[in-house]
């Protein structure tokens, strides 16, 4: 069987983990012939771990004539790059899903999509359960609310830190509002919310709310979808942000695999 060509767009800890997992055989269905990167010599070094080639523009890498290419670098990337990806030839997976909180980058990413007859593929990242987000929306109205433990030192550098958060010894809420507000002040922090609104209400209409919680670690989810005939209640934590990167190759298995979950 041929296998499919994969590339990846972002060459830190998160592409690391899908490009071992191919050394490991958990993705047999791939080859990896590529990697972007806007470190020369950082992107240069992945892809000598990894044997394949290091490029530093989208051009040289869609000459590679990929069938996936996977997203793990910022939002720009995905604003910039999405529509070429597409209009390539490859599908595309993104994590970086705050992207797409500006409707109208989403809806002319998902047009190309269309046109081309590839793939978006969004990642979960650190929360899960879009299959059934997905299916409560098409069951009716429904309000989704998702809120998130955040630890000081997240926040600290971001535009909701306080100067008194420094000596809370509860948790205290700093910041609610719908998720393309969200992403519009942490657009490094917020992915997994555009992704779980994407999948349910949309980010106009999904609230977010963020507690900072003291001497916390990690990321905690608890997602709520209320409508007349569903209720759902999802809490993810995760203690590290590896998660992502795991996403991204359960997507990857997904894509290929004779049977999806």
């Amino acid at each position: 069987m041929e296998k499919k060509r994969l590339a990846l767009m972002g060459a830190g800890r998160l592409n690391e983990i899908v490009a071992n997992a191919l050394k490991d055989g958990l993705l047999t269905e791939y080859e990896l012939v590529g990697v972007l990167g806007n470190n020369p010599e950082k992107t240069q070094a992945f892809a000598d771990r990894h044997n394949c080639v290091a490029c530093t523009d989208i051009q040289a890498l869609m000459d590679l004539k990929l069938d996936f290419t996977a997203e793990a670098a910022s939002p720009q990337a995905v604003i910039d790059y999405s529509e070429t990806v597409l209009e390539s030839g490859s599908h595309l997976v993104v994590i970086t899903v705050g992207a797409f909180a500006d409707a109208e980058l989403y809806n002319r990413v998902k047009e190309t999509a269309r046109k081309k007859g590839t793939k978006v593929y969004i990642a979960s990242g650190a929360v899960g359960g879009f299959d059934v987000l997905r299916t409560a929306a098409f069951m009716g109205p429904i309000k989704a609310t998702m809120t998130s433990k955040k630890s000081l030192q997240s926040l600290f550098y971001s535009p909701l830190f306080k100067e008194h958060y420094l000596t809370i010894t509860e948790p205290e809420q700093a910041f609610t509002g719908s998720t393309k507000e969200a992403i519009e002040q942490l657009p490094f922090h917020y992915n997994v919310a555009v992704a779980t609104a994407l999948a349910s209400a949309g980010p106009e209409e999904t609230t977010l709310n963020i507690d900072v919680v003291p001497n916390f670690r990690g990321d905690d989810y608890k997602i709520v979808i209320e409508g007349e005939e569903v209720l759902t209640d999802i809490n993810i934590y995760s203690r590290t942000p590896r998660i992502a990167g795991w996403s991204i190759v359960a997507v990857l298995q997904n894509a290929v695999s004779p049977i999806v979950f």
